[in-house]
This record gives C-alpha cells, structure tokens and sequence, in this order.
C-alpha cells in the first residue's frame, strides 16, 4: 500500500480534503510550507498523524483564509487558522503565529504524504518544535510529542544539537 492510500485511510478522508485544500493552494499560487509533524516526517522515520500544519507566506494568509472559508469549515485561534470538512478526519492547522513566517521562502519540495509538497528547512523545522516544546500554554502531551520529535530530528541530524537549548537537551537524557 503506497503513502498516500495509508494516509487516506487513517484520516478517513473519504471527501478528499488534502487534494483539494493542496489544489486550491496552487491554483491560487498559495506559497506555504508544511511545517511541525509531517515536516518532521520528511526528515526522519514517519509515524502516523491525523494533522497536517503549515504556514502560508505572510502576505497571503488572509486570501487562504477566505477562500479555504469558501469550501472547508474555517475556524480562527490565537494563533492558527483551522481547516476540516465534514468526511475527513483530517485536521489542518494554518499557523499565524509571526515567527513561522519566513520558513516559507527556505522551504524546499519533499516528498510526503506520498506527494511532493513544500517543507520547511530541517532547522526550521527543528526550530518550530522547540518553540513548541517550550510553550508552557500547550498540554503536557503535546509537549512529550513535541520532545520525541526533537530527538527524532536529532537522531536523523545530529549536527543539529547545537541549535537545541540546554534545558531541552538535558529532557532528551
């Protein structure tokens, strides 16, 4: 069974909302990137996720937002933009917090979700999860997925440990 089939399967996304919300994306020239688990994802060892986050190019987060508002359910958070249909279980998180949005002009295209999406750079990404980690405001669990992550990504990349602050390293020990 191919990527994209498993990935179909485990969202449940019988109304196709990842090549939709994707076709939509480019036929608007949309630039984004995928960033925080499926990024993690294109650089090290997969593990299954309902979610899919990414981060649209600053200037264009407003006109996604509408013409997502168009088709799919759009919900506004602090700091997110999120996006479900009914018949998906897919759950697509648009970050708006500012420090993510230069990743979009560093991403690269990689293969995943059996297509080839633009990713953020490894260290943007890697960069995003230790935001993440160190948000006291997110649960507990999303925080020990945010380590796993980190050390993931560490594993993978190595090279990488000295751009991850002490007080995280010494929770990957």
């Amino acid at each position: 069974m191919k990527a994209r089939e498993i990935w179909r399967r485990v969202t449940e996304d019988r109304v196709d909302l990842l090549d939709q919300l994707l076709q939509l994306l480019h036929e608007h020239h949309i630039r984004y990137c995928v960033i925080d688990g499926q990024a993690v994802n294109a650089y090290a060892a997969p593990l299954i996720s309902l979610d899919l986050d990414l981060v649209i190019a600053l200037e264009q987060v407003e006109t996604a937002a509408a013409l997502l508002a168009e088709r799919f359910t759009v919900r506004r958070f602090p700091h997110s933009i999120n996006v479900s249909a009914p018949g998906s279980n897919l759950r697509v998180q648009i970050q708006t917090d500012k420090r993510y949005f230069p990743f979009v002009e560093r991403a690269a295209p990689k293969d995943g979700l059996g297509v080839t999406l633009p990713v953020a750079r490894v260290e943007d990404v890697l960069q995003g999860k230790v935001w993440a980690f160190l948000d006291d405001e997110r649960g507990n669990t999303k925080r020990q997925k945010d380590l796993a992550d980190i050390a993931r990504l560490l594993e993978a990349y190595p090279h990488l440990r000295s751009q991850v602050p002490d007080e995280v390293l010494r929770r990957l020990l």
